[in-house]
């Protein structure tokens, strides 16, 4: 019975609903992946010359020695909150856009960069307020209980408008990475055999183009990923005074931290979404 009536749905909400499963089962797996990133990003300055270097190993062992192993899901509230109808938005989007844009014909590589860009960006403003909170719950300044009384903490204290701190950081981080991320996995699926992309391990070829695009895609993005986390833990910072403020503090290499659990955890999130996603839509009918 459930079944039929989703199958009756309007297509645009089918994809908001696959999409959303999707997103689930990858930030409740990546999760604190994405916790060692925005620590890693935000690590004070006030080392001594000649110090070793602190890395993704030992910042993992720092949290789970202090934090318990469970601190490595800290912010898990927040990024349901974001993702659940972040990934539905951005799907549904997609699909809404791909179905009037280019139709039934598989995207070029150009459309399917400004496909993926625009449903990122209608999604990315839409829940960039929960990205903020989401952040701050990372990265271990903030003391807050809950995302609805941090939303009211920071309108109180802060006024709405931090809410949307770091909102070009976010989007040329998350526009360039979803367009690149769509002409690459696009691209790369249409490539395949037929003999695979029909066949029973077409899930597993769809996750290794989505690794691979994946890849590509969150080293080209990195650096606005390091601003965007700057300016969001710290609400006084502009774009541009953030990214002289990485600069003079950790030179060309400040851009690239946090690079490897982002890149591990954007590669593998974005994989495993758009296969569940992709398997999901083939379930209740549709073409993704």
């Amino acid at each position: 019975m459930k079944r039929r009536r989703l199958k009756q749905a309007h297509p645009a909400l089918k994809a908001f609903m696959c999409g959303s499963l999707s997103g689930t089962c990858s930030t409740l797996l990546f999760q604190p992946l994405d916790l060692l990133k925005t620590r890693l990003q935000t690590l004070q300055t006030g080392v001594q010359p000649g110090a070793s270097r602190v890395g993704m190993v030992t910042v993992f062992l720092n949290v789970v020695r202090t934090e318990k192993l469970l601190g490595l899901w800290k912010g898990i509230s927040p990024s349901f909150v974001r993702t659940i109808p972040g990934v539905g938005i951005y799907f549904s989007t997609y699909f809404t856009l791909k179905q009037h844009f280019v139709q039934e014909k598989s995207p070029g590589a150009m459309e399917a960069m400004l496909l993926g860009g625009g449903a990122r960006t209608v999604a990315g403003v839409i829940m960039l307020p929960v990205t903020v909170i989401k952040t701050r719950f990372e990265c271990g300044r903030y003391s807050y209980g809950s995302v609805a009384g941090a939303l009211q903490s920071v309108c109180r204290t802060e006024g709405p408008g931090a809410l949307f701190s770091g909102l070009w950081a976010t989007l040329l981080r998350d526009v360039p990475f979803s367009g690149i991320y769509v002409m690459f996995y696009s691209q790369t699926r249409a490539a395949l055999p037929t003999e695979i992309s029909m066949s029973v391990s077409a899930p597993l070829a769809n996750f290794s183009c989505g690794v691979l695009a994946g890849v590509l895609a969150s080293l080209i993005t990195q650096p606005a990923d390091v601003v965007k986390t700057h300016v969001q833990v710290n609400p006084q910072l502009r774009t541009l005074q953030a990214i002289t403020y990485i600069y003079m503090e950790h030179g060309l290499q400040g851009f690239f931290r946090g690079a490897v659990p982002r890149l591990l955890r954007r590669t593998m999130m974005a994989a495993m979404a758009w296969t569940v996603y992709e398997q999901m839509m083939t379930r209740v009918g549709l073409k993704s």
